[in-house]
């Protein structure tokens, strides 16, 4: 079993990495081979409805973070978790834009695979991130893996998502 998580911050290891490797820690304990894969800081291009990939099962923009996880979604991926800081009380727009891309193209090797999203915030705008991303899921026939909470950890500093407990054991 393979699951691949993506980390929606440009922060390759700032708070939402923590809360991702926490939750990869967790399934790699279980036997789950995970893979994290970061936005890293480039612009990513949206979406823009120009049918292509309907067409030739691939987006029209062939950059490398796209053509990343395409190669892991289509060598057989079995869930996935997508992981965004808050900016301005919903996910990161890189992450969104990137998540139209693979949800449009790729939406027949998504389909019935179980997925969460986690949301790192510094106080508020979780509840709305974590609704956003869950969308995705929702609208592909993804079952969306829950936990004892919603999947939010509070941190704004450098390694300060570690502090929070529950937010932590909500990961695990």
């Amino acid at each position: 079993m393979r699951v691949l998580l993506i980390n929606g911050s440009p922060r390759n290891e700032g708070n939402t990495f923590l809360a991702l490797s926490e939750v990869a820690k967790t399934l790699n304990e279980e036997g789950v081979e995970t893979v994290i894969v970061g936005i890293g800081k480039k612009a990513v291009q949206g979406c823009i409805a120009c049918g292509m990939c309907g067409r030739t099962g691939r987006c029209t923009f062939n950059d490398d973070l796209y053509g990343k996880i395409f190669s892991i979604i289509k060598d057989g991926m079995d869930g996935l978790i997508v992981g965004s800081p808050v900016y301005y009380g919903g996910p990161n727009g890189s992450v969104c834009a990137l998540m139209d891309r693979i949800c449009y193209s790729l939406n027949g090797y998504l389909k019935f695979k179980p997925a969460a999203s986690v949301a790192v915030c510094r106080r508020g705008g979780a509840s709305a991130t974590f609704d956003r991303l869950n969308k995705y899921f929702t609208i592909l026939n993804m079952p969306v893996v829950s936990s004892q909470y919603w999947n939010m950890v509070y941190g704004q500093t450098p390694g300060q998502a570690a502090l929070d407990e529950e937010g932590m054991q909500t990961m695990r």
